[in-house]
């Protein structure tokens, strides 16, 4: 054991003093590497001091509020040599089962290394400012947190240490990082502001599983996925007066009720089939143009989360098929029967942000595609008509689309002409067409 002195760390370029808050560690208490020894506040923010390493608290030399310079001492430490640590590390690899113990036992550097480097309770990344303590190590193992999803959490601890509040505020927010490729961090790269919310106060609702599913693959797309919105306004009044009129006969010939979406479907498919590179995927530098056209439906379920049951092979069947398909998908959503074939190999999805009254959605992308065409509400609104008698107005059933695409692989060139492509077959739809 050896004599270390604790000194009041720069905690910013413009910072020069600090406010103790409060000592975590009391005198004669022993700490290990990495527990936070006291919290600091500045003209900023409120930080925590981490140990150094392992040892005791011999004696305080300011107490809470006191303000104090950075650099000046402020506790005595007795802390663990390096060499005391290595006879730990190497009688605890003595114990080890041979798998472990020859993990533990990979030669380290033998210039330029820390004390921490060579201890069997820490982990470090490529990055050498980053450090994971034992009370980090153990949080993360609680909350099944890998180490290399720890590498991403954006750290605010002394030297780019990582503190227990950062994983705490990770976990709160989301665990963005979850599905992020692991990367080299740059000390002079940007960070993301630890900002302290104001969460408020209310009932707790646990997020059952399916929801928390569906948090993890919302985050993810939006971290994989350029998101771009196009939007086109098209006129369905066609459409509209021929299943006015022909959805009565229609469920009497098929004993299936003709609702819209059979028909959003059926133009989709003939789109995609225009434009078979926005029926694709991205696998690293490739990109994988899906041969199935199988049409993805957002639909709502009892519960109030949201489940993509496909209809397969879209461009390959009749109106009457489409019909039944849709149906059966949606009678078995509402009664939570849909199987696993029901809801896999997706290429394109539609949402029907209409049916809930939106006049327009910006859509997630549903992972792995590489688009999803929202469609609003149609409403009726007086338009201003071309005819051979020049401008007139009328009245007429409108709708906006709006499709979102991942800028990775599609540009707005494609983007663009495929969501207008869509629309063109909703307001060429043949009037006299026969069911």
């Amino acid at each position: 054991m050896s004599k270390f002195d604790l000194t009041m760390p720069k905690m910013g370029e413009s910072i020069t003093e600090g406010t103790i808050i409060n000592w975590l560690i009391n005198e004669g208490d022993s700490f290990e590497e990495g527990d936070i020894i006291l919290e600091v506040a500045t003209d900023k923010v409120d930080n925590e001091v981490p140990a150094p390493k392992s040892g005791t608290l011999v004696k305080t030399l300011f107490k809470a509020k006191d303000v104090v310079p950075v650099g000046q001492v402020i506790a005595v430490l007795e802390v663990t040599t390096s060499e005391s640590k290595k006879v730990v590390t190497s009688s605890a690899v003595e114990t080890l089962p041979k798998k472990q113990k020859a993990t533990q036992q990979k030669p380290q550097p033998k210039s330029g290394g820390t004390p921490s480097s060579s201890s069997s309770s820490s982990f470090s990344t490529s990055n050498s400012n980053t450090f994971f303590s034992p009370l980090i190590q153990k949080i993360a193992k609680e909350q099944h947190i890998s180490f290399e999803e720890l590498a991403r959490i954006p750290a605010t601890g002394h030297e780019g240490r990582l503190r227990k509040s950062d994983v705490f505020n990770y976990i709160e927010d989301g665990r963005p990082y979850k599905f992020a490729q692991p990367v080299t961090q740059d000390p002079t790269a940007y960070r993301i502001p630890q900002l302290k919310f104001d969460k408020g106060k209310g009932k707790i609702i646990e997020m059952d599983r399916m929801r928390q599913m569906i948090a993890d693959h919302m985050v993810y797309s939006k971290h994989t996925s350029p998101h771009v919105t196009a939007y086109v306004e098209t006129d369905m009044t066609n459409m509209v007066n021929w299943r006015n009129a022909n959805k009565k006969a229609f469920e009497e010939k098929y004993g299936e009720r003709l609702t819209f979406t059979p028909l959003f479907v059926e133009a989709v498919a003939k789109a995609v089939k225009d434009f078979p590179n926005i029926n694709a995927s991205v696998d690293g530098n490739n990109i994988i143009v899906k041969e199935d056209i199988n049409i993805g439906m957002a639909t709502a379920l009892p519960s109030g989360n949201l489940i993509v049951p496909v209809v397969k092979n879209a461009d390959q069947k009749d109106l009457k098929t489409l019909a039944q398909n849709v149906n059966d998908m949606a009678n078995k959503a509402r009664e939570n029967k849909l199987g696993g074939d029901d809801i896999k190999g997706s290429t394109f999805t539609i949402s029907n942000v209409g049916t809930f009254g939106s006049v327009m959605g910006t859509p997630i992308i549903n992972q792995p595609e590489v688009a999803i065409l929202a469609l609003g509400i149609i409403k009726k609104r007086a338009e201003v008509m071309e005819t051979e008698k020049g401008d007139e107005i009328a009245i007429r059933s409108m709708m906006y689309l709006s499709l979102s695409f991942d800028h990775r692989v599609v540009d707005g060139f494609l983007g663009g002409s495929f969501v207008r492509r869509v629309a063109d077959y909703f307001e060429q739809f043949d009037i006299n067409r026969e069911i």
